[in-house]
């Protein structure tokens, strides 16, 4: 028996990676997340099974538990099982809980990494999580821990001068302006994008002391994704200032 996770990427059908198309033209049956795009099932073959397990915050969907059973159920019934998920399973994905779980029942599994949406995102909205001269390093945040609390990292991160990206996080978009508020860093700037990496994607930017009414009346919604950082000021700069910032360090006054 046979469990293949396969990462879907962070949206976009065509930034799954080559080995897991390969892997969706053989399955035999597929337990798909709702943040996998569904065109990707078009690579299934016909007679494929396919089973939505949900997994969107704020939605209902299946719990954990009920899609690990699922795993082993399916993986008996057809000897094999692909679990396709969005972005990258392994970054706060709980795929290695699915592996974990898989193998207590003996059955092997086989992982396909997926682009992640927290440097392919920003990356395709024009904001690099570094830069020369302006960011050496970047934190990649959970915004809501088991206990669904605000992880205590990214108190941590914000003390930093590394880019931070925050995934999950814009119901906790309050607490996190309140975080960067009580650290003085009110001018620090902030992008959030909606549905990164597809048609419908939605980006606002701003700085911490403004973001709240600016999501307000933008709409803004969930999926998405935030970063916190000078480099999310970079697509609304010239291309000299740019230069400059880049020449004498992020320590330049006015960003």
């Amino acid at each position: 028996m046979k469990l293949t996770l396969i990462g879907a990427g962070p949206g976009d059908p065509d930034l799954i990676t080559l080995k897991g198309v390969k892997a969706l033209q053989k399955a035999r049956v597929v337990l798909y997340d709702s943040l996998a795009h569904p065109s990707l099932l078009d690579h299934c073959p016909e007679d494929c099974v396919k089973i939505l397990v949900g997994k969107r915050f704020g939605k209902t969907s299946c719990g954990q538990d009920e899609i690990n059973d699922l795993i082993v159920e399916k993986a008996k019934q057809y000897g094999e099982v692909v679990r396709l998920k969005g972005g990258d399973s392994f970054i706060f994905g709980r795929g290695y809980e699915e592996v974990i779980f898989a193998a207590g029942y003996g059955i092997e599994s086989e992982i396909i990494p997926g682009i992640s949406s927290s440097y392919a995102v920003p990356a395709l909205a024009g904001i690099p999580l570094t830069s020369r001269g302006i960011s050496e390093s970047f934190w990649v945040i959970t915004g809501t821990t088991k206990a669904h609390e605000l992880s205590k990292d990214l108190h941590l991160a914000a003390q930093s001068s590394a880019t931070v990206v925050v995934l999950m996080g814009l119901h906790k978009l309050n607490e996190i302006v309140e975080m960067y508020s009580g650290l003085n860093k009110m001018d620090e700037p902030i992008a959030i994008i909606q549905n990164g990496t597809l048609e419908n994607q939605k980006v606002v930017t701003g700085r911490i002391s403004n973001i709240l009414p600016l999501s307000k009346v933008s709409e803004i919604g969930s999926p998405a994704i935030m970063i916190i950082g000078k480099v999310a000021a970079l697509p609304d700069l010239s291309f000299e200032k740019v230069n400059e910032m880049m020449q004498q360090g992020s320590s330049v006054a006015g960003l």
